[in-house]
């Protein structure tokens, strides 16, 4: 072996020991977490996974906050921020007068969650969380938790017991959007996600994004192609049981769409103007649209891109199609072009591990999907850790020393 490779053996074996020893997680059969109490050593792991050095090291991750939201330690709503790191102060001038409001849709893994609302909460924005009806008391318990330790954030005043795929998953967003609507906050954008999701640029670059589409609404999506076109061609129903729910498929054919409407198809992650936002729930094409979706499959993934391409509506794109940059997805079907998951699928989609982080951060992309905190921890720990430190270069004001994480 000669001197080069033994040396940079050395060195990669000093960084990942030190690395584990801090975390207390050196070669366990059930590690722990990946803490980011010490950025250093997480920075050090995190560049050596981007140089593909090291790409499989998991771990699990405790429940220590489910246990203080849950009672069984006692802490303080202020402790709890202090702790976690939340940012307390817009960081600048641009973003304290660009307010954004966030649709929440949630149903498991409150620490998963609980990393998606620390990376995208600022105290000038607007939350709306939505919890799925049918999880558990244990989860809702917790979310009610930490949403009411901020005033800007609540929980939906209405929850659906939501169906994959089914107009129920629609519904909690548009529970949410009426209800951010009427928020005093006034805020420009609305985005939707869900808890698996994550962001990819700081609360500013979003901003700055979105200004650049001058007031339109960003809703990805095209006329449907064949084998989409038997989602709104026969009628579909949500079907709920004890364990498990699901869309069932039916041989009897819908009816037209109403006002002549074209249905286009498209992602259900949008980004809609406030304008947008009350045709969406006040104008009667909108309130016919939804009314006639409601038996069709996954009608979020039609809903919102064929009332943005009327034209004449708030903030429309009649000519819109891909564009908008809204969420990175590596998709089963699409290796070729984004060159395989190293993590797993789940329904076509990859949850991504450690081997995607180079792609993440390359990705001009505001959010990502999908993620499990649980599965690949390091993945979430280095972009958090990459994101926070980008966030509090490109401050104005000056950084608390409890924002660093």
């Amino acid at each position: 072996m000669n001197s080069k490779k033994l040396s940079f053996l050395v060195v990669l074996l000093f960084t990942v020991t030190v690395y584990f020893y801090i975390n207390g997680v050196f070669m366990q059969t059930n590690p722990k977490m990946l803490k980011v109490s010490n950025s250093s050593a997480l920075n050090e792991v995190c560049d050596s996974v981007i140089r593909g050095q090291m790409i499989s090291i998991q771990g699990t991750v405790p429940d220590s906050f489910k246990k203080q939201f849950l009672g069984v330690e006692n802490i303080s709503c202020q402790d709890y921020l202090l702790q976690s790191h939340y940012i307390t102060a817009p960081l600048s001038e641009e973003e304290a007068q660009f307010p954004l409001a966030y649709v929440m849709v949630i149903h498991k893994d409150f620490e998963t969650f609980e990393r998606l609302f620390r990376a995208i909460y600022m105290p000038q924005n607007v939350y709306c969380v939505h919890v799925d009806e049918k999880a558990t008391a244990e989860f809702k318990d917790a979310v009610g938790r930490l949403v009411g330790c901020f005033p800007n954030a609540f929980l939906a005043s209405k929850m659906e017991p939501v169906v994959y795929a089914g107009i129920s998953r629609l519904q909690a967003d548009l529970n949410c959007m009426k209800d951010l609507v009427a928020s005093k906050v006034q805020w420009k954008y609305i985005i939707n996600t869900c808890g698996q999701d994550f962001p990819l640029k700081t609360n500013k670059e979003i901003i700055q994004h979105l200004k650049g589409f001058k007031g339109k609404n960003i809703t990805p999506g095209i006329l449907p192609p064949p084998h989409i076109i038997q989602r709104t061609k026969y009628i579909y129903k949500e079907q709920r049981y004890f364990l498990f729910s699901f869309m069932m498929w039916t041989f009897r054919r819908k009816t037209l769409p109403p006002h002549n409407l074209t249905i286009y198809f498209g992602s259900a992650y949008v980004a809609l103007t406030r304008e947008f936002a009350n045709f969406a729930l006040q104008d009667q094409r909108a309130i016919d649209l939804l009314e006639w979706s409601k038996d069709t499959y996954s009608p979020d993934e039609h809903f919102w891109v064929t009332l943005n391409r009327i034209p004449g509506v708030p903030g429309s794109m009649p000519n819109a199609s891909w564009e908008g940059n809204l969420r990175a997805i590596k998709w089963h079907d699409m290796e070729s072009e984004h060159g395989g998951c190293h993590g797993h699928y789940v329904r076509g989609i990859c949850i991504y591990g450690n081997g995607d982080l180079k792609w993440l951060y390359d990705s001009p992309n505001m959010f990502a999907n999908k993620f499990e905190l649980k599965t690949y921890p390091l993945t979430l720990e280095c972009l958090e850790l990459r994101l926070r430190e980008r966030a509090l270069n490109q401050s104005e004001i000056p950084v608390e020393s409890s924002w660093y994480l």
